[in-house]
């Protein structure tokens, strides 16, 4: 399956989930955290991490609508609703378990932090996808400078396409990293080796990524946002999958 794109992009299969090509992320070392940031993104370091490929969008309602058609699953909480359920928009009202499921349903698994950190920063530890230059309207679908409101400065004032603002694309080719929905991935909330420990404690996953109704301070490739995993009423929480390299 051939994938144009107005960028340079790494190579793509077209994957188990019609409509959503996996791109390669190819191995090698990478910075991983900050140490200008919160307590909880230190320290910054370099990993040596092994290839593995992710979707180039987040899930959308169409592609989760075809799990649950399949499997009998919960649907999503906002699949009727009159913009967050829009086919082409991504799923949001999903728990950590219902993203888990449809994962594993196509063979797949949510990315770990580091393999989230690597395809939105790239190598070279990168602010924001597209380098280090802020978000604008172009590059990310995002909120109101203040937290946590969404306005429509980017054209939209909720959920964007998962298609979307290819100007704000990882230099693999990946969208929305950065804005549009929260993305889980499988990882506990716990400090970083070498990190101090956070504030709370409790099984929460990792969301990464910001949002739609997410401020600068919020919208960055480092960010962690610790979340109940059972919590499924977020309309701005959403996640893509990737295939890990034994």
């Amino acid at each position: 399956m051939v994938i144009a794109l107005a960028f340079p992009a790494a190579a793509a299969d077209a994957g188990p989930i019609a409509g959503n090509p996996l791109i390669e992320i190819p191995a090698g070392a990478f910075v991983f955290g900050r140490d200008d940031g919160p307590e909880n993104e230190r320290p910054r370091r370099a990993l040596e991490g092994r290839a593995f490929a992710i979707n180039r969008t987040e899930i959308t309602n169409r592609q989760y609508g075809r799990f649950v058609n399949a499997t009998g699953h919960r649907p999503a909480f906002y699949a009727n609703h009159p913009i967050l359920g829009l086919d082409d928009r991504p799923v949001v009202g999903v728990s950590w378990g219902d993203a888990d499921a449809f994962c594993h349903y196509y063979g797949l698994e949510l990315p770990s932090e580091p393999q989230y950190e690597r395809a939105a920063r790239g190598t070279k530890g990168d602010a924001f996808p597209w380098g280090d230059a802020p978000p604008d309207e172009t590059r990310a679908n995002s909120g109101a400078d203040v937290c946590c409101s969404g306005d429509a400065r980017d054209g939209y004032a909720m959920t964007a396409p998962a298609e979307s603002f290819a100007a704000g694309a990882s230099k693999e080719g990946v969208l929305n990293l950065v804005g549009n929905v929260w993305e889980w991935t499988r990882d506990l909330y716990a400090p970083y080796e070498g990190g101090t420990a956070p504030g709370s404690a409790g099984p929460y996953r990792v969301l990464r990524g910001g949002s739609w109704n997410s401020d600068p301070d919020h919208l960055t490739t480092t960010y962690r946002l610790a979340y109940d995993p059972e919590f499924r009423f977020s309309a701005n929480g959403g996640f893509r999958c990737v295939r890990s390299t034994p």
